[in-house]
């Protein structure tokens, strides 16, 4: 690790003002910050802590939904009774990432943004165009076994690694965010993150220097069911190979909402409104699940090592659905 200088902030307009500096970082929960700066992914000259900012509070909205604070930890969020009761999908996807004590740490903004697990981008011997930009991506005719399907590029086939984001994706989360100048922005999830194309190491629609300060959620329709369901190499402590978070409400026999979204399959959170559109207004059905996976999966594109990925996302959305949707 590098040697680097440290800053504590005490109010989110300093901290976005010492960020301003060439070569600082945010630091919170630092659980995947720190491990890319001990391998010399990340080599920051500074960091400015926020960890003891006043954002660590889970509240009710006006609206009936939830504004989360950047630093509430992973696992006070897991355990929030509010959470469990009317989020669900969200308590869910927290229990399935990383281990108890990393959630004892990880923070909620910190989740958002956390990077790639890509072999390649871990690996500085190697070319990466998300850590390098145009050297090239190694994952291409590499060992790609878990890397993306869907919304690839010819520069970048990594995935997003977060749980959390993909069922915060499934809710229709809105992202609070400070920017160095004061202003404030709202920014909804779905435009939140960014696609590879051809500047895969810019990740988000985050300015320099602009804070993630919380997220809202709106409430869940009354009577949806939500779910989470994660594929995984083993029962604890791995990342998603495919992850269903779901949250659909079945009223007089049809389907009449649906918001879906997925992990393990994407640069980003993925969410495919096509998917929510077939199964709206229908009655659910095995024949229907297929047709939404048909669409799902219309662009996937396998590199070799993780062309099981779409034939598993198939089974795992079809099998999301018949829960989600039983009697």
């Amino acid at each position: 690790m590098r040697t680097f200088t440290y800053a504590k902030a005490d109010s989110t307009q300093a901290a976005t003002r010492e960020v301003q500096a060439a070569g600082a970082k945010f630091i919170a929960g630092g659980t995947n910050l720190l491990d890319l700066m001990k391998l010399q992914v990340e080599t920051p000259e500074k960091l400015v802590d926020i960890s003891r900012l006043p954002l660590n509070e889970v509240e009710d909205t006006d609206e009936g939904g939830l504004r989360i604070g950047a630093l509430v930890p992973n696992s006070d969020l897991a355990a929030d009774q509010r959470v469990r009761d009317r989020y669900e999908v969200l308590s869910r996807a927290l229990l399935a990432g990383a281990s108890g004590q990393l959630r004892n740490k990880a923070s909620t903004g910190g989740n958002l943004l956390q990077r790639t697990r890509c072999y390649y981008f871990y690996d500085t011997a190697m070319p990466c165009n998300k850590r390098s930009p145009g050297s090239g991506c190694s994952a291409i005719g590499g060992y790609n076994r878990i890397m993306a399907v869907l919304g690839t590029s010819e520069k970048c086939i990594a995935t997003h690694p977060s749980d959390m984001a993909v069922a915060m994706r499934a809710l229709g989360a809105t992202i609070l965010t400070q920017k160095a100048d004061g202003d404030r922005r709202r920014i909804f999830i779905d435009e939140f993150y960014r696609l590879p194309g051809d500047t895969p190491q810019i990740e988000t629609m985050l300015e320099p220097a602009e804070l993630v300060t919380g997220v809202e959620l709106p409430p869940v329709p009354e009577g949806a069911r939500q779910l989470y369901r994660k594929v995984r190499d083993r029962a604890s402590y791995a990342f998603a190979l495919v992850s269903v978070a779901g949250v659909v409400a079945v009223e007089e026999g049809k389907i009449s909402y649906a918001r879906l979204a997925f992990g393990g399959l994407g640069p980003m959170p993925w969410r495919n409104p096509g998917v929510e559109e077939v199964l709206v207004g229908e009655a659910p059905s095995d024949a229907l699940f297929h047709r939404t996976a048909d669409v799902l999966l219309a662009d996937a594109k396998g590199q070799g090592s993780n062309d099981f990925k779409i034939p598993l996302a198939r089974r795992t959305l079809v099998a999301s659905l018949r829960e989600l949707t039983q009697a």
